[in-house]
C-alpha cells in the first residue's frame, strides 16, 4: 500500500527535501523512455496517488494535475529512442532519471527510486523494487512520468498515424507489431529493439 514511510524515515533523519523518482517506456518499440522526479511538502497527502500502472488514463491525468499543484517541485527528464539505441535502454533510464532530478528546485536531500538499482549519485538514494506501489512520492513520479509520455505519443500519433501510436503508446502489440511490418519502422522506432521482420 502506498503510504509515507520512506518518506517519513528521510526527515527524521534531517532530509527536508525528499524526491521520488520513476520513470516510463522501457519496454515500449518506440518513444522515448521519460522520468519524472518529484518533490511534496511535508506529508502533503492526494486521495488516489497510486503505481500508475493501476490507474486509468483518465485518473492519472487528474491526478497529474493535482500532483503539479500540490508538489514542491516536479522535473522531468525525457531521452529519445535515438539516444537509447546509442547507450542501451538501461543507460537511457539513468539519464532520464538524472535529468528529471536536475531539474528540481530545490534540490532534494534525498532521492527514493523506484527499482533495484541506481548509478552514482552525489544526493543520498535508497532504490526500492515496486517502490511505485508502496511510496507516494515514487507512485506520484510513476503518474507524471506515463501522463508525459503519452501525451508525447499522442503528438507522435499526429506524425505517423500508420503505426497507432495513441493507443499503444508504443508497445509491442499485436496491431502496432503488424504496423511495423507494413510499413517497416519509422524514426521513433528503437532500432536496438527487436523488430518484426518487413513483410513477414
Amino acid at each position: 500500500m502506498v503510504n509515507y514511510a520512506y518518506e517519513r524515515t528521510c526527515w527524521k533523519l534531517g532530509a527536508e527535501t525528499v524526491a521520488g523518482v520513476d520513470e516510463a517506456g522501457r519496454g515500449p518499440l518506440a518513444g522515448p523512455v521519460v522520468a519524472a522526479a518529484v518533490i511534496f511538502p511535508a506529508e502533503v497527502w492526494i486521495h488516489g496517488v497510486d503505481d500508475s500502472k493501476k490507474l486509468s488514463s483518465g485518473r492519472r491525468e487528474e491526478l497529474s494535475a493535482l500532483i503539479r499543484q500540490c508538489a514542491l517541485s516536479v522535473g522531468v527528464g525525457i531521452v529519445p529512442s535515438e539516444v537509447i539505441d546509442e547507450v542501451n535502454i538501461y543507460q537511457a533510464t539513468l539519464r532520464a532519471m538524472a535529468e528529471a532530478v536536475g531539474r528540481l528546485s530545490p534540490q532534494p536531500r534525498h532521492l527514493l527510486i523506484d527499482g533495484p538499482r541506481y548509478q552514482k549519485s552525489a544526493i543520498p538514494y535508497n532504490a526500492i523494487v515496486g517502490g511505485d506501489a508502496l511510496c507516494f512520492s515514487i507512485a506520484a513520479a510513476s503518474i507524471i512520468a506515463k501522463v508525459e509520455r503519452d501525451a508525447i505519443m499522442r503528438a507522435y500519433d499526429a506524425e505517423f498515424p500508420q503505426y497507432g501510436f495513441a493507443k499503444h503508446k508504443g508497445y509491442g502489440t499485436q496491431a502496432h507489431r503488424d504496423a511495423i511490418r507494413a510499413h517497416g519502422p519509422c524514426p521513433i522506432h528503437r532500432r536496438s529493439f527487436r523488430m518484426p521482420a518487413s513483410g513477414a
